[in-house]
Order: C-alpha cells, then sequence, then structure tokens
C-alpha cells in the first residue's frame, strides 16, 4: 500500500481529546476521508470513519442509536444494551466503514498520519502560517462529527 498524500486538519479544541481529523490517498487512486486523530492513554492514535450503529424499535419500527434510552418516533422505552458486544463485552455502538485487513496496513496509516499531524501542528506554530483548506472535504461540519465521535 503506497500513501501518496495526507491531509491533516487541527482541531484547537484541548479540552478535547480528538486532536485532528486526516484524509489520506492511497496509491492515487482511493481517498479514505475522516480519520480521527485522537490523545489515548499511551500518546496519540487513529481512529478510522466509522458510523453509529442503529436498531429499530420494536413499535414502530422507527430507526435509533443504540444509545438511545427512548424511541425519537414514537417515545417508547427501549431495552438497555441493545447490540452487538465487542471482545470485552462493551455493546458496539460504531462500526468502521474502512479500516485495514492485518495490522501491518494498520501500524503504516497510524505511523504516517500521526507523523503528517506532528508536521502540521508544527507548522501552525510559525509566524504566517495559513490553515489549509478543505472545501472538497466535511470539515466544516465539525460539530455533527464530534456529536457522531459520542461527544
Amino acid at each position: 500500500m503506497n500513501i501518496t498524500e495526507i491531509r491533516i486538519k487541527l482541531v484547537h479544541d484541548t479540552r478535547d481529546k480528538l486532536r485532528g481529523f486526516a484524509s489520506i490517498t492511497i496509491d492515487d487512486a482511493l481517498v479514505i476521508r475522516d480519520l480521527k486523530i485522537i490523545e489515548g492513554q499511551k500518546g496519540l492514535f487513529v481512529a478510522m470513519p466509522s458510523r453509529k450503529l442503529h436498531d429499530r424499535c420494536p413499535s414502530c419500527a422507527g430507526k435509533n442509536p443504540l444509545r438511545s434510552r427512548f424511541c425519537s418516533d414514537c417515545g417508547r422505552r427501549l431495552r438497555e444494551q441493545r447490540g452487538e458486544s465487542d471482545e470485552r463485552g462493551r455493546v458496539r455502538l460504531y462500526a468502521d466503514i474502512a479500516h485495514p485487513i492485518h495490522q501491518d496496513g494498520r501500524d503504516l496509516v497510524q505511523r504516517r498520519v500521526v507523523e503528517s499531524y506532528w508536521r502540521e501542528l508544527e507548522e501552525s506554530k510559525k509566524e504566517g502560517y495559513v490553515e489549509k483548506r478543505f472545501d472538497d472535504l466535511d470539515y466544516h461540519l465539525l460539530d455533527g462529527a464530534r456529536e457522531d465521535f459520542g461527544e
């Protein structure tokens, strides 16, 4: 796999664990957007793009995120702990949209994205720095992305 371009969008709210977003291009042919750069207990890591998992209300068949306590359509109380559990026994709330197939691929993506993040962060400290524009990406919807991220 040849990562031919990495674009970084810094997030400046340091109260949040989210440090930025990345978009990678593979072999000048495939773009993967909305990788999240997150500050974890062991340093930065890259979360792959994901979507919230939903289920249907048994009463009205309305679609609801798994964290919902009540149906957004009919108001009926929903059962707790809906959905599949992960290997730690916790309910999976998100599913990756795109992800590496093996650990070497994940390590490559993470290493390159984190390196690019640090370079962009250093550039942002220089006088005259102009934040890159991402008009072709949906980063102007950052508040919605944070909501999807569970914050």
